[in-house]
């Protein structure tokens, strides 16, 4: 079996294997900021460039030190008239190590800032839902662009030449070198002509004629020098690929949050939220969020309190779907918007209101909706046991009908970040099935 020898030396006062020490502790400590920023920013800021600051503490090599407070050692100090040999030297009291140099300028040493773009914050995103190559690559792409004008550029195809601007240029080129006109030469041959014709022209004729041959002789050859369309007049049209997605789409975002919905099951119904809309902005020219809570009465509210603010009660789900309905009529009407939905609860519902749900499910929501994903939150250490049983809460159980009636209609349970994927699996496998619109 080979063995190898890296011989290679450390550059100066620096060690490979602490650098690549503080790499993974930089990239341990980004992740941690990109997650907490979306778990308190908003959803749809999640994908943009972010500037994260690391503490001035955690960007510094390891190094190897003597402790001054530990350890057995003599020492003889120059200049030394206090101690002498064997005399036991007391410990600095606690809080009197002197600390950073104060500044006169108010100035200080800041965190240490990486600033990430768009692919770098998604791929430290993507991370935890451990989602496949294939699907990272489709959240994070454009896929269909068109042409848009960009101004006039000098160099091009003929089939783009901007006929107007190339003429305009031409125009402007032959008043400044003063270009003769033909109506000039015209009308110089025919004074010369006419001069000619006389039969017994006087010395001053002739000198007129000479000068006159030689005025059309000079304005012809400057014609010839000064083109009409010189290759720096000619300008094309300039174009550049814009990304056009394909439509509008409102994505509703409908949570539960009542006393049973914690920090985490919240933590995690966002980053399925979030999940949803980096694949619908990617799909649609304008993607707007709808945030409707509930208990066991919901509203439309925004995303700070959708997420953050607290709201006793008990737990009514089809108050939630009866809300969306309503918003749907007033201002997002099916034939002009693609309508997506993602509910995450914990599973929690009054009894007999499940098959209320059912039924707003079945004869309107999903007839309007091109797909609706339903999420249902369990304890992590029921996950297995319970992410794919049969048995589950009243509202689990009703959903089920719903998804063996309708296509475009998928559940699953999740209990953390790496579960939140298999929802999205059959969406990225094949188009979702178009809605029955009535």
């Amino acid at each position: 079996m080979p063995n190898f020898i890296d011989r290679r030396l450390n550059p100066k006062d620096k060690s490979l294997g602490n650098r690549q020490r503080f790499l993974r502790r930089a990239r341990d400590e980004l992740k941690r900021a990109i997650n907490e920023r979306v778990r308190s920013g908003k959803i749809d800021t999640a994908d943009q460039d972010q500037l994260i600051p690391i503490p001035r503490k955690g960007i510094g090599e390891p190094t190897f030190q003597r402790a001054p407070h530990s350890g057995r050692r003599e020492e003889v100090l120059p200049g030394n008239k206090t101690f002498g040999t064997g005399d036991r030297i007391p410990r600095p009291a606690a809080g009197s190590g002197k600390g950073s140099d104060p500044s006169s300028s108010g100035d200080g040493e800041d965190d240490f800032q990486f600033a990430l773009s768009r692919e770098e914050v998604l791929d430290l995103f993507f991370e935890d839902l451990e989602l496949p190559d294939l699907v990272k690559l489709n959240l994070k792409e454009v896929v269909t662009f068109r042409p848009r004008r960009a101004g006039f550029t000098m160099s091009g195809n003929p089939t783009s030449i901007s006929v107007g601007r190339t003429m305009f240029n031409s125009f402007g080129r032959r008043i400044a070198l003063r270009r003769p006109k033909q109506s000039e030469i015209d009308a110089a041959a025919a004074e010369l002509l006419k001069l000619e014709g006389e039969r017994r022209p006087s010395a001053a004729t002739q000198q007129r004629i000479a000068a006159l041959r030689e005025e059309i002789a000079m304005l012809a050859r400057r014609r010839k020098l000064i083109p009409y369309i010189d290759p720096l007049d000619i300008r094309f049209n300039r174009f550049e690929p814009q990304p056009v997605p394909n439509a509008n789409a409102v994505m509703f975002c409908l949570m539960d949050v009542s006393g049973s919905m914690g920090e985490r099951e919240k933590d995690l119904a966002k980053r399925f939220f979030v999940l949803l809309h980096l694949f619908l902005k990617r799909r649609y020219a304008k993607t707007d969020i709808v945030f409707i809570r509930h208990t066991h009465e919901a509203s439309e509210v925004d995303e700070d309190t959708f997420f953050y603010s607290t709201q006793s009660g008990g737990t009514v789900v089809s108050t939630a779907l009866e809300e969306m309905l309503r918003v749907v009529r007033e201002r997002y009407p099916a034939k002009e918007w693609n309508i997506y939905a993602a509910q995450a609860s914990d599973g929690d519902n009054i009894p007999n209101d499940s098959e209320r749900c059912v039924s707003i499910l079945d004869k309107t929501l999903m007839r309007l909706c091109q797909y609706y994903a339903y999420v249902e939150i369990i304890d992590e250490r029921e996950s297995e046991m319970f992410r794919h049983a049969d048995n589950g809460t009243s509202l689990w159980n009703a959903y089920r009908e719903v998804s063996a009636e309708w296509p475009n209609f998928e559940m699953t349970r999740i209990a953390k970040p790496s579960d939140i994927y298999p929802v999205f699996h059959e969406l990225f496998a094949k188009a979702p099935a178009p809605a029955k619109r009535g």
